[in-house]
């Protein structure tokens, strides 16, 4: 019957008004069932479950009720009414009612608790599921719901449904009831209630403003950026109370937080007493962790392994030594029993941790069997007995022991062949409260105590392989609670969540029916470590920490810390009330030996000649800061005179003039005469008595074109030194000649001592000045130094030029050479002693080398220097000896680099450098066993030499005779694939940078070829041919004619240099010289030399295990 048919039999039935039952045909089965009767909203029980539903499963119901409102006159109703009050679960409650919508055009309804603002309990909250019914009492069918779940609070006292029911179809009629949902401005409402216990006190919780210390007892660690894994691991490590203990027990009084151990311990104690989330960034510091360790997500097993590691080193010798093995160190028997003779080989094994197989298996007991089974060597695979040549025998892994604390470590991480790629292993895996560990002991192992363990945490990674979020269930107290531990929240937990939700697999959906389903749903959270404890060591474990364990020195550091941090924050508080100024005197300027009067952006006290730092009061008047100014350089305050310091255009500072009102604030001084941008800077000076000096002179300023305050440096040409000496007041008509008996008297020289006489203007211009001018003609001003020296006589001017290093005769040429002057740090690239030298920038390589070399005690012309990178100070170019070069491009090597280095690397050379420079170094990997194994040889050959002289200066290396080394060829491959064998008259610069040159010694059978034989190139791929492996070793192969593949596996063995297993794995196919054409893949009874020709290739089908993992970081985890 057709469809129209269908339709015709169908609407003949409805017709037949004389039927009283209507016929439905056969087909109508498949149709949907009929409509049920619609409920009445009068019938609360009925409703109830509708609105409702059942009670959430793993939830305790405290109470449920309904309540009912009869609302009149809608229309006349306050915008915002409520109910009745009624009571559920102990606590009030009222419907919350907008008839004309919450800013919208529906109705708004919602619950709302019933006490009156502020007599709520303190900390107040209900979870409650609750729905809302509107409906027509003259057509209880009529009616519009919703549901909601909520936690109230003071806070949020209500909750509900903003866009209720809209407006204009209340007062209408619809198509399915014959009266509208609001009739003569008449409505009921019910409020359908039901209360829920609060299982872990974080129910519907929305975490604004949560305490955890105040609602568990306890905080967590704060996220760095990807250091969830280490969060779980330490907080699961500190729960554990016997290990605090043994990490407190560490002296550590007098180290910094740069150890690892205090670090650790400093942790301990803030998550013992802080009040708030803890952060590791000390800890990590300490682990010698940079940034983008803090963003590389690390295996926890291997984290906690360098962890027990450094602590143990650091327990040696103390309270504390031996303790971490005794909790956490079990032990294996790995053993081989031969079935037919009397022989067994038995090896015991300390072990931290147990990795447990989670593919393929469905609990912790399952793996453990799996752990322990039995494997029986024999046919191809017999074992080697000593004395009883190959024999049968049963191979396997015991325990002797397990350590009082157990961790499991859950391979949920794989290696997918497939995919080519590590994987998560999602897959269904139980885990109990408790368990006997001793059916997994050996026979002859101790059972005197109880090996029963009971569960104190879940370390859980949600997510897959390449991005996930890591926390932990623990349970701190013998017989307390499990809590979740993520990042710096932390809430109790219920022992589902603690298990079932950590089981991995699907989501638990409900029965399933005929009806089609979607597919299933994994979960993406599962327990990756598990923490178990001997039950009859619990009270060992878990003792009780009194404040006697806590090493004393732990809370004195941050109580002095705690009190620093409140000064710092005080001070930054008041600091727009204070400022900045740094002074100096004539004492800085003698402890100068630089430019200008003082280093002005030294730190305070990092030197002689730095500056005095004064915190001063804004408000505070002038004569205040004289008067501590004074009191500091021991000086009455009426002889101490503070000058105002300027910028000059030339970039130097200068005293510019004396402040001399002195009642003026200290804000108004350093408005009036400081610089904008930088702190207020003041020279001191002390009185001296000088004819035509007024005798007010603290206060009076200088007589306008009398007296200029001159500097006077010294450039000592016997201590090649600059120093300060002292300043002098000299008149502008003077002459410059006239400052010479003024020097000598200062420096007790007699009077006609000759002197030359310098202007320091700037760092790079030095100018002489002339004796006849004055110094109003020179331009010398308030503040200008003047740098002085002892005319040298020929003979001393040549003595000193002799000297080695040769010596400045010049104050000039004493100072270019201090502009130019760098401290720079030298490395040792490979072994040595780092050190700083001062240089010239102008220093060619030849001068570096030498300079190097007296430090080192080595020859100049055997060094050699490589750049190093500023931004994480790695080698990074060798330097070519090239005499117009200088120390100066070589540290900032390119045009385009801004940045430059104060650093190079050194390496000290077997020869010359001129000599090395001739020769060219050529890695060689040498093929010592087979093609799997390479050890990575550098050989140093003349540039103009050839291969035979590799081969050479190879033999020497390998010490190998003449008649092995005559078996010995090179080849280069490139990508993984053999470009050529090199020839030994082939050019050594012929050898391309870019390729890698391999030794190896050329195979019997390929020496002793028989008549059809031919050589085949082997590469290594994984599953198609262009995925080469491009460190795998290309080999040459002998393809014997008529040779089944069975024997050519037994040479390729021996060839390759594997065996057993790892060579079972290896797939044996032909690939054809198309790039794109399939593997042809190769079984025991081919012939490979009917399948491939010369230009073919021999392919070894495997997993390149030489890529690494790239999510990973590179080196693995590690801690200083």
């Amino acid at each position: 019957m057709n469809q129209n048919d269908d339709h015709m039999l169908v609407e003949e039935v409805e017709a037949d008004e004389k039927q009283d039952i209507a016929i439905i045909p056969q087909i109508m089965e498949e149709d949907p069932l009929e409509e049920k009767e619609q409920p009445s909203a009068d019938n609360f029980e009925e409703m109830k479950r509708i609105v409702l539903l059942e009670p959430l499963p793993d939830l305790e119901v405290v109470e449920e009720a309904h309540f009912t409102w009869s609302v009149e006159g809608w229309r006349a109703m306050d915008r915002k009414s409520h109910s009745p009050i009624f009571e559920c679960g102990g606590d009030p409650w009222r419907i919350l009612f907008f008839p004309f919508g919450n800013s919208v055009e529906f109705a708004s309804l919602y619950l709302e608790h019933g006490y009156e603002p502020t007599k709520a309990p303190p900390n107040w909250y209900s979870c409650v599921q609750f729905g809302l019914v509107l409906w027509n009492p003259l057509e209880p069918t009529n009616y519009a719901s919703h549901m909601a779940t909520h936690r109230f609070t003071v806070e949020e006292g209500d909750w509900g449904f903003t866009r209720f029911a809209e407006l204009r179809k209340l007062f209408s009629k619809s198509d399915e009831h014959e009266r509208p949902l609001v009739e003569e401005e008449k409505a009921n409402i019910t409020a359908y209630v039901r209360v829920y216990k609060d299982p872990t006190g974080v129910l519907w919780h929305n975490f604004i403003n949560y305490d955890s210390k105040k609602e568990t007892g306890y905080v967590g660690l704060k996220n760095q950026g990807a250091t969830c894994y280490l969060n779980s691991l330490l907080q699961s490590l500190y729960f554990t109370n016997e290990f605090r203990r043994a990490v407190y027990q560490i002296p550590t009084e007098q180290e910094q937080t740069t150890n690892s151990a205090l670090a650790l311990q400093r942790l301990f104690y803030q998550l013992q007493t802080s009040q708030e989330a803890v952060g590791t960034h000390e800890l990590t510091r300490s682990f010698g962790w940079e940034t983008k360790h803090i963003f590389e997500q690390q295996d926890v097993q291997e984290l906690n392994r360098k962890l027990m590691e450094s602590l143990e080193e650091k327990m040696k010798g103390t309270d504390a030594e031996n303790s971490l093995a005794r909790m956490f160190v079990g032990k294996t028997k790995t053993y081989v029993n031969c079935i037919n003779v009397n022989y067994t080989s038995s090896r015991v094994e300390d072990f931290w941790d147990i990795q447990l197989n989670v593919r393929n298996f469905r609990n912790l007991d399952e793996s453990f069997k799996d752990y322990i089974a039995v494997e029986t060597l024999d046919g191809e695979n017999k074992y080697f007995a000593e004395g009883h040549g190959l024999q049968d025998a049963a191979k396997g892994v015991i325990f002797e022991s397990f350590p009082e604390i157990l961790h499991l470590h859950l391979k949920r991480f794989e290696y997918d062949i497939n995919r080519d790629c590590m994987m998560k292993v999602n897959d269904h895996y139980e885990f109990p409260l408790e368990f006997d560990a001793e059916p997994y002991l050996s026979a002859e192992a101790d059972k005197s105590e109880s090996y029963k363990y009971s569960l104190h945490g879940v370390l859980v990674h949600s997510g897959d392989f390449n991005a996930g979020h890591y926390y932990a269930f623990l349970k701190p107290e013998k017989e307390g609670h499990f809590y979740r531990f993520d990042d710096d929240r932390v809430t109790r937990a219920t022992l589902k969540e603690v298990l079932d939700e950590n089981f991995g697999g699907e989501y638990n959906t409900g029965p399933r029916t005929a009806a089609p389903r979607a597919a299933p749903i994994k979960r993406s959270m599962s327990a990756y470590m598990l923490v178990y404890l001997r039950q009859s060591r619990l009270d060992q474990i878990l003792p009780t920490l009194a404040e006697i364990d806590t090493p004393l020195h732990l809370k004195e550091r941050f109580d002095r810390e705690k009190e620093e941090k409140e000064a710092r924050k005080r001070e930054k508080e008041e600091l727009h009330l204070y400022l900045n100024v740094r002074v100096i005197d004539n004492g800085h300027f003698k402890a100068h030996e630089g430019f200008d009067l003082a280093p002005w952006d030294e730190e305070p006290e990092a030197s002689a000649a730095s500056p005095k730092l004064y915190k001063v009061l804004k408000a505070e008047p002038f004569s205040h800061l004289v008067e501590k100014v004074a009191k500091d350089m021991g000086e009455p305050k009426e002889r101490v005179r503070l000058w105002s310091m300027v910028n000059r255009q030339n970039k130097t500072v200068r005293p510019d003039q004396p402040i001399t009102e002195l009642e003026m604030s200290i804000e108004e001084a350093a408005s009036k005469f400081g610089s904008k941008g930088t702190d207020f800077r003041l020279w001191a000076e002390v009185s001296s008595q000088v004819d035509g000096m007024p005798q007010n002179w603290q206060t009076a300023p200088l007589p306008a074109g009398s007296f200029i305050v001159i500097f006077l440096k010294l450039f000592d040409v016997d201590t090649q030194t600059l120093k300060g000496i002292n300043h002098v007041y000299m008149r502008k008509n003077y002459k410059v000649a006239e400052m010479a008996p003024v020097i000598s008297a200062a420096m007790d020289w007699p009077p006609n001592t000759p002197l030359k006489l310098y202007e320091e203007i700037k760092p790079n211009m030095i100018e002489p000045m002339k004796p006849k001018q004055t110094f109003s003609q020179a331009e010398i001003q308030d503040g200008d130094i003047i740098c002085f020296q002892k005319q040298l006589t020929e003979k001393e001017a040549a003595t000193l030029l002799q000297m080695e290093p040769p010596q400045f005769i010049d104050a000039k040429d004493f100072y270019e050479n201090m502009l130019n002057r760098v401290i720079v740090q030298f490395v040792p690239k490979f072994e040595g002693k780092s050190f700083e030298l001062s240089l010239n920038k102008k220093m060619s390589y030849d001068q570096i080398a030498k300079e190097v070399g007296n430090c080192l005690n080595v020859p100049s012309t055997h060094l050699r220097f490589t750049t190093m990178a500023h931004f994480n100070n790695t080698p990074r170019t060798v330097i070519k000896r090239n005499t117009n070069q200088v120390l100066a491009q070589i540290l900032q090597p390119s045009y385009h680099s801004q940045i430059s280095t104060t650093g190079l690397f050194y390496e000290v050379l077997d020869l010359p450098l001129s000599e090395l420079e001739t020769k060219k170094i050529v890695r060689v990997n040498w093929l010592a066993d087979g093609v799997m194994a390479t050890e990575g040889l550098d050989l140093l050959v003349p540039k103009n030499g050839q291969v035979q002289d590799l081969m050479e200066v190879l033999q020497r290396k390998v010490d190998l005779d003449d008649a092995a080394m005559n078996t010995v060829r090179l080849f280069e491959s490139h990508n993984g694939k053999l470009l050529k064998i090199l020839a030994p008259d082939f050019a050594v610069m012929g050898i391309p940078d870019y390729v890698d040159v391999y030794a190896e010694r050329i195979p019997e059978d390929e020496l002793n070829m028989e008549e059809g034989d031919r050589c085949i190139n082997a590469l290594h791929f994984h599953r198609e041919p262009i995925k080469v492996h491009t460190r795998g070793t290309p080999f040459r192969f002998v393809v014997k004619n008529g040779e089944i593949f069975k024997q050519t596996k037994e040479r390729l063995a021996k060839r390759t240099g594997l065996k057993g297993k790892p060579f079972e794995k290896i797939k044996f196919a032909v690939i054809k010289k198309s790039q794109y054409s399939k593997p042809v893949y190769l079984e025991d009874d081919d012939i490979l030399s009917d399948i491939a020709t010369e230009e073919d290739f021999l392919g070894l089908d495997h997993v390149d295990k030489t890529k690494g993992n790239v999510w990973r970081t590179e080196g693995g985890v590690f801690i200083k």
